[in-house]
Order: C-alpha cells, then structure tokens, then sequence
C-alpha cells in the first residue's frame, strides 16, 4: 500500500499505482510504503529515479547498509520496536530516505508511532511542511513512542520486584516468565536506540540538512533524548539482571528449607525407628515381652527419642 501525504494537508490519501496515468504529486512531502507490493515499488522508483531497498537489503546490520547516500538521495534505516507491551514484543526495520525535500518511509509492520504522529499532525499541519520537517518531527514521535515502551517496561520490572521482596512472594514461575518477557523487551528497546542514535547522528552531518538550523537543533535534542533513554534501558537491564539472580536465589532458599524439614524429620525418627525395630524382633529370651508396663514404655521411648533431637536443633538455631 502507497499513502501520500501532500503539503498543507493534515491526511493521507491512498495512491492507485493500477491507473495508467498516475504519477507522484509534485506536491508530495511523505510517501508512506506499508508492506509495498513489488509492483508499488517499481512504481514509486519509476516516479523518484532511484532504487528503493528491498526488505532483504533493510534487515542487513551493517552500518554502510543502513547509512548512505545515493542518487542524490539519503538512506537511514533503524530498528524499531513494536507490540512492546505485548507476551512477544518484536522489533523490525524501517527505513527513511530523503530525496527533493520528500520523505519516503519503507515498512513492513505498523508501529505504534505512526498512528500517534498521524494524530498529533491532524490538529498541527505545519508538523510536515517539507521532507525535512517531516522526518525530524517523525522521528520524535518514533522516539516519544521508545520512551513509552521503555516505561512500560521500567514499570513492570518495578511490579516484580515489589512481588519477588514482598513478605509473602507468590509463585516464582510466572514471575521469571515476566521477567523474560521484560528483558527481551528492554533488549529490543536498546537495539532500537542504539539504531535510531546512528541513525540521528548520520543525518546531523548529511547534506538535506545544511542550512536549516532549527532541524540540526530539533536533531542534537533528539541525539540527547536517546542517549538518555540508552543509560536508563542499561540500568533496567541491570536491575533485570539483579531481580533475576534475587528470584533464583530465592528459590534455592524455599527448595533448601523444604529439604532441610524433611531431613530434620528423618533424624527425629530415626530413634522411634530404632525402638520399633528392636522390639519388632522375635527372641525368645526379651524381658520386657512379659512385662506389663512394656507397651506403655516403648511408646514413651518412641516419643522421648523423637522430640529429643527437635528440642536439640531448636536450641541450635537450626530450626
């Protein structure tokens, strides 16, 4: 799908690339590629006079691959994440390219982010005036919508732990379900801001964004902002570290304790055992077979030989 943005307009309207005559506005800021058929994008090449990167050449990790300049046009690609708050959160690219003062944005999910800034540019259409504006203000959102899955993270990472060192912890099980899910997402997050920081700092040097001040401004805030949010996704990843070794060290302490009362059990029996036997035992020269009081006093014995060893062990502190 096609979704092209005009100057002064604050919605997209969709692009019939079928119809015999049609042909990019001249008007145009923001051409939006959503999942483009192969068709779309011989289209859209045909109409900008460059070649658009394929979905293959978008998932490549080198920097020279996501990062350069050709045709005249400018190349960013950065990994996003989405479904952040969801059981799977994934993380996909998304490619920007800049070429005549148009933006041209290449997807194959829809994040959240781009919803929002549709959104925010429906009550301010100045937002995308040209190419330029569009991608930094873009950008923002993208980053804006970083920052939230990173507090939605930050947050339930704070509800663990409040569950893992409460009185009374509940099941650890799904508690080191979450936490898997968690760093998985803080993970994806760090991915994406380490992508979008290279991505901000390529363009701050490129040239569609010579001359124009309040962009290279709106950028270096951009680079601050993400670096920000990097230092606080390691700190997350650390205290995700630090919760997980708390869990596990926890169970160890519950499997232990229920050892230890099965072990204190057994030694507290032992000498009941040790009675039962003797008496279990068919000689015919046992005095106290004939005694009267014989039954009364091996039942006392058994009791005696058990609670002795518990009182030991409470006195210890062992118990």
């Amino acid at each position: 799908m096609i979704r092209i943005l005009r100057a002064g307009q604050s919605a997209f309207e969709d692009a019939d690339v079928c119809a015999d005559d049609w042909k990019l506005p001249s008007t145009a800021v923001w051409v939006d590629l959503v999942d483009p058929s192969r068709e779309e994008e011989l289209c859209i090449e045909a109409a900008l006079g460059l070649l658009l990167p394929t979905r293959a050449e978008m998932g490549e990790i080198e920097v020279s691959s996501r990062l350069y300049q050709s045709d005249g046009a400018t190349f960013m690609t950065a990994t996003l994440l989405h479904k952040g708050t969801e059981a799977q959160p994934e993380a996909d690219p998304l490619t920007f390219v800049l070429v005549n003062n148009r933006l041209v944005t290449i997807r194959y999910f829809d994040p959240k982010s781009f919803p929002l800034f549709e959104a925010q540019l429906a009550r301010q259409p100045e937002l995308c005036s040209n190419g330029v504006r569009t991608f930094v203000n873009l950008l923002e959102a993208v980053v804006d919508r970083t920052a939230d899955n990173l507090e939605f993270t930050s947050a339930e990472v704070e509800a663990i732990s409040r569950e893992i060192f409460s009185p009374r912890p509940g099941k650890f099980a799904p508690l080191l379900g979450r936490l898997g899910r968690n760093q998985a997402a803080n993970s994806k997050v760090r991915d994406s801001l380490v992508s979008l920081s290279r991505l901000v700092g390529f363009a701050s040097f490129a040239e569609f964004i010579e001359g124009d001040p309040e962009a290279t401004e709106h950028l270096d805030s951009l680079q601050r902002d993400i670096q920000s949010l990097m230092d606080h996704s390691s700190y997350l990843a650390g205290n995700i570290t630090f919760l997980l070794d708390a869990a596990l060290g926890l169970i160890n302490i519950e499997q232990n304790t229920v050892l230890k009362i099965f072990s204190t059990f057994t030694v507290a029996l032992m000498p009941p055992t040790l009675i039962g036997a003797v008496y279990g035992m068919n000689f015919d020269h046992m005095p106290e077979l004939r005694w009267l009081g014989g039954y009364p006093l091996a039942l006392v014995l058994m009791l005696l030989s058990a609670v002795a060893p518990l009182l030991w062990f409470k006195k210890r502190g062992w118990l």
